[in-house]
Formats: C-alpha cells, structure tokens, sequence
C-alpha cells in the first residue's frame, strides 16, 4: 500500500485492479516493485516527458522503459484494456436506454461508474 499517494499514479483500487495482469519474475535477481515500475510509466503516459526525465522515485528510467517494453510486447497491456472493456460493457449494458434518435446512452452510466484505470 503507498501511504503518500502522488499526482498521476495509481489508486489503491486502480492497482489492486491491474496487479494481478503483471506477469511476476520467475527466477534471477529482485526486481522493482511493480507498482513503483507501473506508476512511472502511468506518470510518462500522463505527463508526456520523456524517458530519461522520469523522477527518480519511479525507480531508473531504464528499469520503467525497459518493463514497459517487455509488457507491450507481451500484450500485457492489451489485456488489461481487454478486461476493463469487458466490465464496462457489462455495465452499460445493464443500463443502457434508447434516446429518440436510436443511440444508445452508455455514456451516462460510463461517466457515473468510474472505471478501474484512467490514463
């Protein structure tokens, strides 16, 4: 649990969301806390810097890039994006209505539930 929640990382509930989607280190020296690693690259994603410019509390840049890279190319992301698509469409429609025009108004309910992770 982070006990000094900074701008642009995660909640307690995004985390406890996306935690369980980060593949774990099988064997060899210990790495990064995940969360540390993953709020870094929340932070770059946020704020738009640059690699090199990620605070220092976020771990070496190195270390975030190089995870963040290993997880796109695992699909990792791809997956969680998968997973909070899925419980938002399970949401929206159970509440979904008809307008007059023939649209549906799964936007209203998307904005009043906030969804697990926002970048």
């Amino acid at each position: 649990m982070v006990a000094d929640l900074r701008c642009h990382e995660l909640t307690n509930r995004e985390w406890e969301f996306l935690a369980p989607l980060i593949p774990r280190a099988a064997t060899g020296r210990p790495r990064a806390a995940d969360r540390q690693v993953i709020n870094g690259m929340v932070y770059k994603i946020r704020t738009g810097i640059s690699w090199r410019d990620l605070p220092e509390h976020h771990g070496p840049w190195k270390t975030v890039y190089a995870r963040f890279r290993r997880h796109a190319l695992d699909r990792v992301f791809t997956r969680a994006l998968q997973q909070i698509q899925a419980g938002r469409g399970a949401k929206a429609s159970d509440q979904c209505a008809h307008n007059r025009s023939g649209h549906t108004a799964e936007h209203e309910s998307w904005h009043q539930d906030s969804l697990p992770l926002s970048f």
